[in-house]
């Protein structure tokens, strides 16, 4: 190869690479927002909403009368609490919030949960109103929502503390989840549900800047899994 070949090959080369360069870039400041924001989540451990009693539910006095509650677990809370809100605003949803569920220590910071050693999910506690809405309805958009076929995973967030899980207030609760979670596993997900059923134990509310968050930060961090799936219904 002569020396004006060469040149012209490294001419070429040079140019490509910045193309992908600059393709790369660009697809990266394009999420950048979403990436940075979740990146630097805060870890302060500022003011606590109010704790709940050691059946796993709001304060009582948060409750109106007749209401009941459900408690899912499905990723980052901030999404999870965002889309129910969303979705049944007006169709008898009272208050949904984020909070800590399913761990062994008591009133922990979200710093301790995010090192996945206290076994705590990040959850969603939604308070409704059965005669507008039902427990079924709920668990429905649970399993549209967001992916419950990877263990202790959702999209880009790895571990236990987001894993996929319904928190259950009752053996009537306990007997709809296995339902609805037996027919969303064979004519949603092929079978691949992961999701685990559990009695709610204590339940701990998240520190005051996470509730709500979503709606104070548009902008903020919303895990990519988070959006509602065209499903048929079910059978």
């Amino acid at each position: 190869m002569n020396l004006a070949a060469l040149l012209s090959l490294l001419k070429d080369i040079a140019f490509w690479s910045l193309v992908a360069y600059l393709i790369l870039h660009m697809a990266f400041f394009q999420n950048a927002p979403n990436f940075i924001s979740r990146l630097f989540r805060p870890l302060t451990t500022s003011t606590r909403l109010g704790v709940s009693g050691s059946e796993g539910g709001m304060a009582s006095t948060t409750i109106p009368e007749g209401a009941e509650k459900a408690t899912v677990a499905a990723g980052c809370f901030w999404g999870v609490e965002h889309m129910y809100r969303k979705h049944f605003a007006g169709k008898g949803l009272y208050d949904a919030r984020v909070g800590y569920i399913g761990g062994d220590s008591s009133n922990p910071s979200y710093r301790e949960v995010c090192n996945g050693r206290t076994g705590h999910a990040e959850a969603a506690q939604i308070v409704y109103d059965p005669k507008q809405l039902t427990y079924r309805d709920l668990l429905e958009f649970f399993y549209k929502m967001h992916d419950p076929t990877t263990s202790n995973s959702q999209g880009p967030d790895v571990g236990t503390q987001y894993r996929s899980a319904i928190f259950t207030h009752g053996p009537e609760q306990e007997k709809i989840a296995k339902e609805v979670t037996a027919k969303a596993s064979e004519q949603w997900w092929k079978g691949g549900v992961v999701t685990d059923i559990v009695p709610a134990g204590q339940w701990w509310d998240a520190e005051t800047y996470h509730q709500l968050y979503l709606d104070k930060n548009p902008g903020g961090y919303e895990c990519p899994s988070h959006f509602l799936r065209k499903f048929p219904p079910l059978n």
